[in-house]
């Protein structure tokens, strides 16, 4: 878990808040990209029908980036229907070891990614030599190069 908190703090114009019971909340822009659950009543042991009580939210870049990860049996990721139409994954801490160190990054970065404003998303492309990322234009949906 601390894995998370030290990615999270690593990357540019990073914020934390708290919320109502001080669980960390890491935004970008003022835009939240990972953030530490509370107990819901969604999310739920599916053994035990207790709250899980270390679920962490990661967003993602799209609806099929999310499907890509909860569908697939072999990672550690699900979603709750109250995260029905909602850019994001959930993860329990508990769970993380489950993951290697760079899908870690890669997950902590993609979910900054996600919700840093355009400009931020390019600059940071652009330094750590990564190509600019095709992105559907708002306007009409059509693909075009974010740079």
């Amino acid at each position: 878990m601390d894995d998370v908190h030290e990615r999270a703090l690593g990357l540019p114009h990073v914020t934390v808040v708290h919320g109502a019971r001080g669980n960390p909340v890491y935004q970008v822009g003022g835009r939240s990209f990972v953030f530490f659950r509370t107990p819901r009543p969604d999310a739920v042991d599916p053994e035990t029908g207790e709250s899980l009580r270390d679920v962490i939210v990661f967003w993602v870049e799209s609806e099929a980036d999310k499907q890509a990860l909860v569908q697939d049996q072999t990672t550690p990721f699900f979603t709750t229907p109250h995260f029905d139409g909602h850019n994001s994954v959930l993860v329990q801490a508990s769970r993380l070891g489950e993951l290697t160190s760079q899908e870690l990054v890669e997950l902590v970065q993609d979910a900054w990614l996600a919700r840093a404003s355009p400009r931020r998303r390019a600059d940071w492309l652009a330094a750590h030599g990564t190509p600019p990322l095709p992105r559907p234009d708002a306007t009409d949906g059509n693909v075009r190069t974010v740079s």
